[in-house]
């Protein structure tokens, strides 16, 4: 039977990077449909909802691949419309396609939230130890080590923009490698599978990639 999976990406469609990769996760013949928080707005609307602080900061990349700073409370606005529109095209699987730790928001419910999952598997092989963290902008460290914090463990981060190239991630996994983790999440959903082979080889421990591991969830739920 034919299944339909629904993304939602914080910033705009189409992302093909994203779609690719929850696709070949997917049975085959699962039709992926991807719909954006910000789909329809303009750069200079987009320009509009920037951050007020560090906690209220989401990375993602617009159409043509710009890389943008945004307000996570702006993107928590628009989210329910997205989620409304991918339950009406039929699907049976929506997965809001970014790390951060959302609050509940209208509709999203049986939404699949990567950072739940990361968090899961983080927790389930590591329950005491150092957790190594890759995010995408060095002004969010405070929030997102204050989120995965939890008695037992001691977190430290490390910026790495998912735009970066060979030479820079290297760098990233090496400075981050020198606090000696046990393991690493790579907290941002634009990471891929050639950013974790660029990260491997200086991280010298295992890393858990957001997309491969949610990617995985959803074949169990879509099979």
């Amino acid at each position: 039977m034919s299944r339909t999976l629904g993304i939602i990406t914080i910033g705009q469609a189409p992302r093909d990077d994203i779609a690719t990769l929850f696709a070949q996760h997917a049975p085959a013949g699962t039709k992926v449909i991807l719909r954006g928080a910000l789909d329809d707005l303009s750069d200079a609307e987009i320009e509009k909802v920037k951050p007020e602080s560090g906690g209220d900061t989401l990375y993602t990349r617009l159409l043509g691949g710009r890389d943008v700073k945004i307000s996570k409370k702006a993107v928590i606005l628009r989210s329910p419309e997205a989620i409304a529109r991918l339950r009406a095209d039929g699907c049976d699987a929506i997965v809001y396609a970014c790390t951060g730790d959302f609050p509940p928001m209208p509709g999203d419910e049986g939404v699949i939230f990567p950072s739940r999952i990361l968090n899961g598997l983080a927790t389930g092989l590591l329950p005491r130890g150092r957790l190594g963290l890759l995010i995408p902008l060095a002004e969010q460290a405070e929030k997102l080590g204050a989120k995965w914090a939890r008695p037992g463990l001691e977190v430290f981060a490390e910026a790495l923009a998912p735009s970066a190239d060979a030479r820079e991630a290297d760098a990233a996994a090496r400075r981050l490698a020198a606090k000696k983790p046990d393991l690493v999440a790579m907290d941002c959903m634009s990471y891929t599978p050639a950013t974790k082979e660029q990260v491997k080889p200086g991280l010298g421990v295992p890393a858990l990639l957001a997309i491969t591991a949610t990617g995985r969830v959803l074949r169990e739920m879509l099979e």
